[in-house]
C-alpha cells in the first residue's frame, strides 16, 4: 500500500502519518506512528495508526482529483497486501450500488475481525497454559478446540515444534523471524509456533522464555510472554490479554468503519475537503 503527500483542510490540520502506496504516492509528517508489528512492507490495519489510514484515503483523493484516472485503484488494489483495504478498492471500482458495498464491506470486516479474536485469544490460552504449568499436549487441545479440531496431528505438530527449537538454537538462526508470533499467522503455522514455547517453558521453565524477548516485537504477545517469565499468575494474565484483545478489536472496527465511509466518500466524488470531514468523524 503506497499513497502521496495530503493536503490541509482549512480547519484542521490533515492527519499525520507516513505511509507509501504501490501507486507512487507518499504521505509524509512529523509524526511518527506507534511501533508497528508488521513485517517490512506489509501493513494491517489492525496495527495501523487511525490518522495513518486516515491520510491514506486522502492521498487516494488527491491522486485522482490531480490525474483523473480512476484505474488508479485497480493499480493500488493490485498492489495492496492489507486484506480490508484491497476488498474496499475491488468494490469502489465495482458495479455495486453504494448500500450495497456497505453491506458487503462490514461482512468482510465481520470475517476478518473473527479471525483475528480467534488468533488472540489462541495466544492468550497459550500462555495462560505457560503461566499454569500445564502440559503442552493439553495447549494443544486447548488450540485444536478453537479451530474446530487439529490443524495437523499431534504427533507432526510435536515434531514441528521440536524442530523450531532445534533450527532457533543454531548459531546463524533468524531468530525475529523464527520466534515470531502474531494474528497475521496462518492458524496452523501459529499453533506450532505456539506450541514450540509452550515445550520451551516446561523443558526450561517460564523463565527461559525472558531469553527470547529481545527478538520480539512489542505487542500482545511480547507482553504476555515477559508476564508468565516474571511469574505473574494466569488469571491476571489472562484477564489482561482480553483486555487488550478487546480494546484492539474495537480500535480495528472503527478504523473499518471510517476506511469503508471515506472510500465510499471517494467513489461518490465528494470533496478533499468533505472526504477530511468524513475522516474526522472517526477520530478524537
Amino acid at each position: 500500500m503506497n499513497a502521496k503527500a495530503t493536503q490541509q483542510a482549512p480547519q484542521q490540520a490533515a492527519p499525520k502519518a507516513q505511509i507509501k502506496t504501490s501507486t507512487g504516492a507518499e504521505v509524509k509528517n512529523q509524526a511518527a506512528p506507534r511501533e508497528q508489528n508488521a513485517a517490512p512492507g506489509e501493513l494491517d490495519i489492525l496495527e495501523m495508526p487511525v490518522e495513518a489510514l486516515a491520510a491514506y484515503w486522502l492521498s487516494i483523493k488527491k491522486l485522482l482529483d490531480t490525474k483523473r484516472d480512476r484505474t488508479l485503484l485497480v493499480t493500488e488494489q493490485e498492489n495492496t497486501s492489507e486484506r480490508f483495504i484491497r476488498h474496499l478498492l475491488d468494490a469502489a471500482t465495482s458495479g455495486l450500488d453504494a448500500e450495497t458495498v456497505r453491506r458487503v464491506s462490514r461482512a468482510k470486516a465481520r470475517v476478518l475481525l473473527d479471525e483475528a479474536r480467534r488468533r488472540f485469544e489462541m495466544i492468550r490460552q497459550t500462555l495462560c497454559g505457560i503461566a499454569l504449568g500445564e502440559n503442552p499436549r493439553l495447549t494443544y487441545i486447548r488450540l485444536s478446540g478453537l479451530l474446530g479440531g487439529p490443524p495437523t496431528s499431534e504427533k507432526r505438530a510435536f515434531e514441528l515444534a521440536y524442530g523450531l527449537m532445534s533450527t532457533a538454537g543454531e548459531k546463524d538462526a533468524d531468530l525475529p523471524v523464527l520466534l515470531r508470533v502474531d494474528h497475521k499467522q496462518k492458524d496452523d503455522r501459529l499453533a506450532v509456533k505456539l506450541l514450540f514455547y509452550a515445550l520451551a517453558a516446561r523443558r526450561n521453565g517460564k523463565q527461559a522464555l525472558n531469553e527470547y524477548l529481545p527478538h520480539l516485537p512489542a505487542g500482545h504477545f511480547a507482553e504476555g510472554v515477559s508476564l508468565a517469565a516474571d511469574g505473574f499468575d494466569a488469571e491476571f494474565i489472562s484477564r489482561h490479554l482480553a483486555d487488550l484483545r478487546d480494546a484492539a478489536l474495537r480500535e480495528a472496527r472503527r478504523k473499518m468503519d471510517m476506511a469503508l465511509e471515506m472510500c465510499l466518500a471517494i467513489r461518490a466524488q465528494l470533496s478533499y475537503d468533505d472526504v477530511f470531514r468524513v475522516a474526522r468523524a472517526y477520530m478524537p
